[in-house]
């Protein structure tokens, strides 16, 4: 499978590599929809970004609550306008929480907006993105620079302090995308364990969010953003797609006993979004899906005490800066 290799110790500490690559993606097809509506669907996003633009400018003067709710609402407009249609099963828990999320796409941020307006975790080079990275900025996104791992403990301090004023911060622990389908791309272990520690340190549930992807009705790779493709040829595979569908699951939230072990906590995160190994399914054509809706059910979060482990975890990725720590 084609993937990008990871380097020496000091480059996979920052960028784990991926073993998904090209050959993950569907093969080129004929759009499913009309030129005129991927260019309707084009100019829409530009709009939402134009509206995103000026609600970057207002987040600072708006109380949380209604800046949570305007965040919320165009995260969800914005994947109406992408023709993608948002199904959450579960509710995520007001307040304090540590969202972490499997990561297959550039869509995953506004799938976990959509659910819950977190504080998210991002790479230093999203805030030169035009409209998007001052969105993030003024949202309080927690920038980090990957070619600087001695700055590790540095940012879980910071997403720690977030926990501790009661926000919900969002992060992605596998620190890079994989396709979501294959079974021989997703090694079990993928959660850096680094940003767990915050949770442990502030004594802060950690909620689950299971990120899944479908096309036609059955699980699919199109919306994957993988190796070294652009993020133009990805929206533009987007844009043309009918029926494209994200599904964010809520899982129960694990409660970390004081003490407990971030490893041990990364472990049990992960096995709760994959309690079972994916299955590859071809991506089908499609019937013509009906307006976009979101579907809501009620989620239950349980206990999940987590005692000090003295078991090893992988010992590669972002994790590795606070191991000894």
């Amino acid at each position: 499978m084609a993937g990008r290799a990871g380097g020496g110790p000091g480059k996979g500490l920052w960028r784990p590599a991926s073993g998904c690559g090209p050959d993950c993606l569907p093969p080129p097809t004929t759009p499913d929809v009309s030129r005129l509506r991927r260019a309707g669907r084009l100019l829409g996003v530009l709009g939402m970004l134009l509206a995103g633009a000026g609600l970057a400018a207002l987040l600072p003067l708006l109380p949380a609550a209604r800046g949570r709710a305007a965040t919320r609402g165009w995260a969800r407009w914005t994947l109406r306008t992408l023709g993608v249609r948002l199904v959450a099963r579960g509710r995520a828990p007001r307040g304090r929480v540590l969202l972490v999320a499997n990561h297959v796409s550039w869509l995953d941020v506004l799938a976990v907006l959509a659910v819950s307006p977190a504080r998210m975790l991002a790479k230093r080079e999203v805030r030169r993105w035009p409209v998007v990275g001052a969105l993030a900025a003024a949202a309080g996104t927690v920038f980090v620079d990957r070619s600087r791992p001695r700055d590790l403990p540095a940012t879980v301090a910071r997403v720690a302090e977030s926990l501790r004023s009661g926000r919900p911060v969002a992060v992605f622990p596998e620190g890079t995308t994989w396709c979501g389908a294959a079974t021989d791309c997703r090694p079990a272990g993928g959660f850096r364990p680094a940003m767990f520690q915050a949770a442990v340190a502030t004594g802060t549930p950690v909620v689950p969010l299971d990120l899944a992807y479908r096309y036609g009705g059955d699980p699919g790779t199109l919306a994957a953003f993988l190796g070294e493709e652009t993020l133009w040829a990805s929206m533009r595979r987007v844009l043309a797609a009918r029926d494209l569908t994200v599904v964010v699951t809520v899982r129960a939230a694990l409660y970390p006993a004081p003490g407990a072990d971030r490893r041990a906590l990364a472990r049990a995160a992960e096995a709760a979004i994959r309690p079972t190994p994916p299955v590859r399914r071809p991506d089908r054509r499609a019937r013509r899906a009906g307006p976009s809706e979101i579907l809501e059910a009620n989620g239950r979060h349980e206990d999940l005490l987590l005692p000090r482990s003295t078991a090893c975890g992988r010992t590669s990725g972002v994790g590795d800066a606070t191991q000894s720590r």
